[in-house]
C-alpha cells in the first residue's frame, strides 16, 4: 500500500516542521461551561517527580517521531540582504511513559548523511576532502532547493562494501565517503548531483550513491537501534527537563538531550514487552444536510460529536460524552454538553480533545470523512479567528489535509487523506478493514456484525435532520446512535487485537507504528535491512527503479487431477517454504556472484539455482537476508513457546501479536526482491526462489510415485493429484483417515530427510475426505487434523468464499458442499440435488429476497465521464480508468446523477442487482440499485442469476459427482415462472394509462371498484369470497411486516419509536421496505371493497 514515493520523498510529517509555526493557541481548561468534561479524573495523571528527575534514568515507549529545524546563531542583516546562518535538524520523539505521563524529547546531534563510493587508486585525504566541501557548498548557494553556503557540514572516510554481490575471496575492501549535510532535504539534493555525473580535480565519482533515501527520523532509529513502539531510556544526569514555561508541546514531560545520551531498551526484557497506558481518543460526527443530499462541509452543519475515551488496558470506559446542537435528554452514563451555535461546540470539542491528550485517535473513516468535514466547517465558520485545527502535539502547528491516493495489489486504486498529528497516532478501522480483511461490504453495521454479532440502527443522512428538528428526545436518539458509532470502532479494535497486532509488528519491523498505516511493505523490510547491513559494514545503494519488464516464472503448480475422492487425501506442507529455501542455500545481495567469479571458486564453495545464478556458501560468507530470516523465525518459535506458558492475557496477546508479525515480517522478505519498482529489487534471488520452490513440489512428486508404491512393500500404489506452491496432495490409496495421517507423516519425514537441506522441512498437517478438486486453487473438502472428527469444511477459490458474488450463491454453495461432503454417506448427493432444484424454482417465481441477490464490486478506477468520443480519448490516455464499460461504474455514474454527495467513491464496493431488460441490452445496461428497484418495484433479471451466477459453479461441482448437470436447471422445476406486472414509470410503462381491472375476471371497471357489475351480478357471494381472500392476504403481509417491524425496533434499543433505519447491509431492511410496499399496495386494493 503506497500513500506516497516510500523511498524519494521526505516522510510527510517532516514538511510541517519547514513552515512558519502558528500563533500558540490559547485554552482554557477551567471555563465553567466545560467543568464536568475538564474533571481532572478524565486527565492524565500529574508527574511523579521523585521519578522523573535528573537523578533517575527515565524510561519511556516510542509513540512517533519527527524533526524540526532551527537556527544555530542569529541572522544579521546587512542592508537588504540577510546573512545567511547555519542550521540544524532536532529529532522530535513522543511517547507515553508506564505512569500514563505524556512526554516529548529533543535530541540534538543528529547529522542526516549518506555514502558515495571512492573509485579506487585514488589517494584520499584531508586536503581533498576539505576542497570537496568548498566546492559542493559553492555549488549549493545557486541551488534552489539549497540557496546556502550551508550544505555540507563535513567527510569523513569509512571502509565497508556494497551488500549487492560477493566479489570473491581476495576482494579488498572499499573505500567511502560519509558525506554529512546540514539539513535532511539537503540529502536528496546531493544525491542528485551525484546521479547527473559529478566531476572534481580529476576523480570521476560514481553516478551511485548510497543509503540516500532513508527518511530522516527512520534514520536516526536505525542507527541508535530505536524500534517503534520500543522502550527508550534516558541516562541519568544526561539530559535537561524543561520547565513548563518552555514547553513546546502539550506533553506533561519535555526533555533536550545529546543523542549519544539515550539508548534503546531489548524488547525482549520483561519490563519492555508491555505496552505503556495508551489513552485512546474514539470519536464520530454527525451533519444535518438541510437539503436532503448528502452533507456538504461548505453549508451543511455538524449537529453532534460523540467520544468514548478509553485506557486501552482498562476494562470500562474512561468518560463517554455527546456534543450536542440543541437541547438533549440525558444519556445514562454519559455527559451531554448542549449549545446554541456550532462554533461553540467545535471550539469546546477540539478543547476537550486536548485536555484529555489522547495518544490514539480511532474510529470509522475518520481520516477520509470525519476529520477533514471537522476541518472544513471551522474554516468555513472561522472558528476562533482560524486557529482551529491543533489536532496534534506541537502548541504552533496546526494539522493540515493533503489529498492523496494508495495503490496495492490486493486492495486497488483508492483515494485517501493524509493528515499531520504530530506525537499521536491514527487507527482508522475502515481502512484498517479494507486492508485486512476481504468483506463484500466494509460499513460499520456489516463489519460489527461480523465480528461482533452486533448491529446498530443505521439513520439514513436524510433523517438524522428530522430527528434534529424534533425534540430533545428525538435528538437523543440521535445521540445515542452517534455514541453507538464511537463505541463500536473500540471494540472492533478491542477484538481484533489491533494495539497488539501493529505494536509488535513496529518492534520487529522497527518502523514508527504510523508507517504501518500510510506506508507499504518495502520500508518495513527495508528498515530490517539496514539495521543488518549496519551491523556488517554493508552500505546498501540508492537505486532508481527503471522498471524493466523482466519477468519470472512464478510459483509452480502442479496440473491438478480434477474429481471428487471419496478415500482420503493427505496434505504436505512446506514450512515456511520461501523464507526456509533463502536461508538453505544463502540467497542474499550479498552472496550473488557472477560467473567468471565461479571459475576461480571450489564447487563447493557455491550453489547453481535451477534458473543459472550463483550464491556463495554460508561457509564463504552468511548472506545478510538469511540471517534476518534465521532470527525471525527463532524469534516466533520463542514468542510461540512463550505463548503457551503464559497464563496473562494481555501477555498473552502481546506474544501472539508478536509471533504473528514475526510471520508476516518473514514471508514479507523474498516480495522485496521481487518487487520490480521497489527499493533494492533483485530477479536473480526472487526467480531462485521459486525455481527451487518448483524443483521441491516436482522432487516431493516423484518421490511419492516411486517410494510409496507396491513394489515397496505398500498395499497401494499412491497418487499425486495437486501441487500448490507449497503444498502437496497425496492420495496413498487407504481407505480410513486414520491410515491416511500415519503415511502421511511418515512421507514427511522420510522426504524431508532425503531430499532437502537444513531448514527446509515438509511436515504433514491435515487429511481432506471427502475431496473435491476442481481446477488449480479451487477445491473444497472435509479438513481432519485429528481421525475422529473433522474440524470444518475447507474451501479454497470457491464461490461461497469469494465476495463478487451474491450472498443467494454462497448460501447455495455452502449448503451443496455441506450435503455433498459432510452427509456422503447418508445420501447427500440426493439431498443436494433436490435442495437446488428447490432454490432454482423459488427464483424463478420471486421467493428469493433482494438481500440475497446483491452483488458488490470495488470502484478501484475512476468512472469516465462525458460523451462517448470523450470517453474514447480518456481510455487511451488514462491508466487510473476502466478500458470498457463496468456494470458497477455506469450504476456509479448514475447514482451521482442522482445525489451527487451520497455516490460511491474510489475504493468503495458498490452493491448491485441486476434487473430485467429488452433481449440484447448488456449487464451494464441493467444494473440498478438494490434500495432503487424495491422502491420502485422493478423485476429482476432472473435468467442472469441462473446462467451468470449460479449455474456455472454448480455445475463445476456436480460434473464430477453425476451425470447430466445441466438437469439441475432443466425440468419441471423451472416452467412456473413469475409474471412481473409493467411498471406506469419505468420504460415502456410510461407510455401506458393505467386503469383498474376487476379483481376476479380482470376487464376493466369503473372508479376503482372491485368487481366488475357482470361478476357480481352472476354471483353474490363473490364478492365476499374475493374480499375474504384479499383481507386474508392483507393480513398475512400486515403480519410479517409487524414482524420485521419490532424486529427492528429491538435492534434499535426502543419499541416506542419509529423505525428509521436504512442499513443496507441488513437483510432485514430489504425485507421491511419491500414488505412495507407490498402492504400499501394490498391496502389500496382492499380500500376498493369500500363501496360494497
Amino acid at each position: 500500500m503506497e500513500y506516497i514515493d516510500e523511498y524519494y520523498e521526505e516522510e510527510f510529517l517532516d514538511y510541517i516542521e519547514e513552515v512558519q509555526p502558528e500563533d500558540e493557541q490559547d485554552i482554557d481548561f477551567e471555563d465553567k461551561d466545560l467543568e464536568n468534561l475538564t474533571n481532572k479524573k478524565y486527565r492524565r495523571p500529574e508527574v511523579d517527580s521523585l521519578k522523573i528527575n535528573n537523578y533517575n534514568d527515565i524510561h519511556f515507549m516510542l509513540l512517533d517521531t519527527d524533526y524540526y529545524v532551527i537556527n544555530q546563531g542569529e541572522s544579521i542583516k546587512t542592508g537588504e540582504k540577510v546573512e545567511d546562518v547555519p542550521k540544524a535538524p532536532i529529532i522530535r520523539l513522543y511517547g507515553v511513559t508506564k505512569d500514563q505521563n505524556s512526554i516529548m524529547i529533543h535530541v540534538k546531534g543528529k547529522d542526516p548523511y549518506l555514502y558515495i563510493q571512492i573509485p579506487k587508486n585514488i589517494l584520499v585525504n584531508e586536503m581533498l576532502l576539505e576542497n570537496l566541501k568548498n566546492e559542493l557548498n559553492k555549488q549549493s548557494i545557486n541551488m534552489r532547493s539549497v540557496k546556502s553556503k550551508y550544505f555540507i557540514k563535513k567527510i569523513e572516510i569509512t571502509e565497508g562494501e556494497s551488500i549487492k554481490n560477493f566479489k570473491g575471496k581476495d576482494y579488498e575492501i572499499e573505500t567511502f565517503l560519509k558525506i554529512y549535510t546540514f539539513l535532511p532535504a539537503h540529502v536528496s539534493t546531493l544525491r542528485g548531483i551525484f546521479e547527473k555525473g559529478f566531476h572534481f580535480e580529476s576523480i570521476q565519482f560514481p553516478r551511485t550513491s548510497f543509503e540516500s533515501n532513508m527518511p530522516f527520523s527512520l534514520r536516526f532509529m536505525i542507527d541508535k537501534d530505536i524500534v517503534g513502539m520500543g522502550w527508550i531510556n534516558l541516562k541519568k544526569n544526561m539530559f535537561e527537563i524543561r520547565s513548563i514555561d518552555k514547553h513546546k508541546s502539550r506533553c506533561q514531560i519535555e526533555i533536550d538531550i545529546h543523542q549519544d545520551n539515550l539508548e534503546a531498551m531489548d524488547i525482549n526484557l520483561p519490563e519492555c514487552i508491555e505496552i505503556a497506558p495508551l489513552r485512546i481518543f474514539s470519536f464520530d460526527i454527525e451533519c444535518q444536510a438541510k437539503d436532503g443530499g448528502f452533507p456538504n462541509a461548505q453549508k451543511d452543519p455538524i449537529i453532534q460529536i460523540s467520544t468514548v475515551l478509553k485506557i486501552h488496558d482498562q476494562q470500562d470506559d474512561l468518560v463517554k460524552t455527546v456534543f450536542t446542537i440543541g437541547s438533549c435528554s440525558n444519556i445514562p452514563g454519559c455527559i451531554v454538553k448542549s449549545y446554541e451555535k456550532e462554533e461553540d461546540l467545535l471550539k469546546e470539542w477540539e478543547i476537550f480533545m486536548q485536555f484529555v491528550d489522547p495518544d490514539i485517535y480511532l474510529g470509522y473513516n475518520i481520516i477520509n470523512f470525519d476529520f477533514p468535514y471537522i476541518f472544513d466547517r471551522a474554516k468555513k465558520l472561522n472558528v476562533n479567528k482560524g486557529k482551529f485545527g491543533y489536532m496534534g502535539r506541537i502548541k504552533t502547528t496546526i494539522s493540515k489535509i493533503k489529498d492523496g491516493k494508495f495503490q496495492s495489489k490486493a486492495m486497488g486504486l483508492r483515494e485517501t487523506k493524509e493528515i499531520n498529528f504530530e506525537g499521536r497516532i491514527q487507527l482508522d478501522m475502515f481502512i484498517h478493514m479494507q486492508k485486512e480483511q476481504k468483506l463484500s461490504s466494509y460499513s460499520l453495521n456489516t463489519v460489527s456484525y461480523h465480528f461482533l454479532n452486533e448491529q446498530k440502527e443505521d439513520v439514513h443522512h436524510t433523517q438524522i435532520s428530522v430527528l434534529q428538528e424534533g425534540n430533545s428526545e428525538t435528538r437523543k436518539r440521535l445521540a445515542i446512535y452517534c455514541l453507538k458509532d464511537s463505541q463500536l470502532p473500540l471494540k472492533l479494535m478491542q477484538k481484533l487485537m489491533c494495539i497488539y497486532n501493529y505494536t509488535e509488528m513496529a518492534r520487529v519491523t522497527g518502523v514508527p507504528i504510523n508507517y504501518l498505516f500510510v506506508r507499504g511493505q518495502q520500508i518495513k523490510v527495508a528498515s530490517q535491512l539496514y539495521r543488518k547491513a549496519k551491523l556488517c559494514k554493508m552500505f546498501i545503494p540508492t537505486e532508481r527503479s527503471k522498471g524493466q519488464g523482466d519477468k519470472f516464472e512464478g510459483a509452480f503448480v502442479l496440473e491438478p487431477k480434477r474429481g471428487f475422492y471419496s478415500k482420503p487425501i493427505a496434505t504436505l506442507d512446506f514450512a515456511s517454504l520461501y523464507p526456509s529455501i533463502m536461508m538453505a542455500h544463502n540467497l542474499c545481495y550479498s552472496t550473488l556472484i557472477t560467473r567468471d567469479i565461479t571459475l576461480k571458486m571450489n564447487k563447493d564453495d557455491y550453489t547453481a539455482t535451477p534458473n543459472g545464478d550463483y550464491f556463495v556458501k554460508p561457509h564463504i560468507r552468511k548472506g545478510i537476508l538469511p540471517e534476518i530470516l534465521k532470527e525471525l523465525l527463532n524469534a516466533r518459535k520463542k514468542a510461540k513457546n512463550d505463548l503457551t506458558q503464559e497464563t496473562d492475557p494481555l501477555k498473552k496477546a502481546v506474544l501472539d501479536g508478536r509471533q504473528l508479525a514475526l510471520k508476516i515480517s518473514a514471508n514479507s522478505v523474498y516480495g522485496f526482491t521481487g518487487a520490480q519498482l521497489g527499493q533494492l529489487p533483485c530477479l536473480q534471488i526472487s526467480s531462485s526462489v521459486t525455481s527451487f520452490g518448483r524443483n521441491m513440489i516436482e522432487g516431493t512428486r516423484d518421490f511419492v510415485l516411486e517410494h510409496f508404491s507396491k513394489k515397496n512393500g505398500y498395499e497401494y500404489d499412491s497418487d499425486v493429484i495437486y501441487g500448490d506452491t507449497d503444498s502437496v496432495m497425496v492420495q496413498f490409496g487407504v481407505p480410513t483417515i486414520q491410515e491416511a495421517m500415519n503415511l502421511g507423516k511418515e512421507a514427511a519425514s522420510l522426504i524431508t530427510k532425503k531430499l532437502f537441506i537444513n531448514p527446509i522441512k515438509l511436515e504433514f498437517e491435515k487429511v481432506y475426505c471427502p475431496y473435491l478438486l476442481i481446477n488449480k486453487k479451487r477445491y473444497a473438502g472435509l479438513y481432519f487434523t485429528k481421525p475422529d472428527k473433522y474440524d470444518k469444511i475447507d474451501t479454497k477459490g470457491m464461490e461461497n468464499v469469494r465476495r463478487d458474488n451474491c450472498q443467494m450463491i454462497r448460501d447455495i454453495m455452502n449448503n451443496c458442499l455441506k450435503y455433498v461432503l459432510v452427509e456422503f454417506n447418508n445420501n447427500g448427493v440426493e439431498k443436494a440435488i433436490e435442495y437446488i432444484k428447490g432454490m432454482v424454482s423459488d427464483l424463478y417465481q420471486n421467493k428469493i429476497d433482494i438481500s440475497k441477490l446483491v452483488i458488490t464490486k470495488s470502484l478501484t478506477k475512476k468512472a469516465q465521464e462525458g460523451d462517448d468520443e470523450d470517453d474514447e480519448n480518456e481510455k487511451k490516455t488514462n491508466k487510473d480508468q476502466y478500458k470498457s464499460k463496468q456494470a458497477h461504474v455506469e450504476l456509479a455514474k448514475k447514482m451521482a446523477l442522482r445525489d451527487a454527495g451520497s455516490a460511491p467513491s474510489i475504493g468503495d464496493r458498490i452493491p448491485f442487482v441486476i434487473i430485467a431488460g429488452s433481449k440484447n441490452a448488456k449487464n451494464y445496461e441493467k444494473v440498478e440499485d438494490p434500495i432503487y428497484v424495491v422502491n420502485h418495484d422493478i423485476p429482476l433479471d432472473y435468467d442472469y442469476y441462473i446462467e451468470k451466477q449460479i449455474k456455472k459453479p454448480l455445475i463445476r461441482i456436480f460434473e464430477h459427482i453425476m451425470k447430466n448437470p445441466d438437469t439441475l436447471f432443466q425440468g419441471e422445476h423451472t416452467k412456473i415462472r413469475y409474471q412481473p406486472k409493467l411498471n406506469a414509470g419505468l420504460g415502456l410503462g410510461k407510455f401506458v394509462v393505467k386503469k383498474e381491472t376487476c379483481l376476479y375476471c380482470k376487464c376493466q371497471v369503473p372508479n376503482k371498484e372491485a368487481l366488475c357489475q357482470n361478476c357480481v351480478g352472476k354471483n353474490n357471494n363473490r364478492i365476499v369470497e374475493i374480499y375474504t381472500e384479499k383481507l386474508i392476504m392483507h393480513q398475512s403481509i400486515e403480519y410479517q411486516f409487524n414482524q420485521l417491524w419490532t424486529e427492528c425496533q429491538r435492534c434499535q434499543g426502543s419499541l416506542h419509536d419509529d423505525v428509521i433505519c436504512q442499513n443496507r447491509d441488513c437483510p432485514i431492511y430489504y425485507k421491511r421496505t419491500k414488505t412495507q410496499g407490498d402492504l400499501m399496495r394490498s391496502q389500496e386494493i382492499i380500500n376498493r371493497f369500500q363501496n360494497w
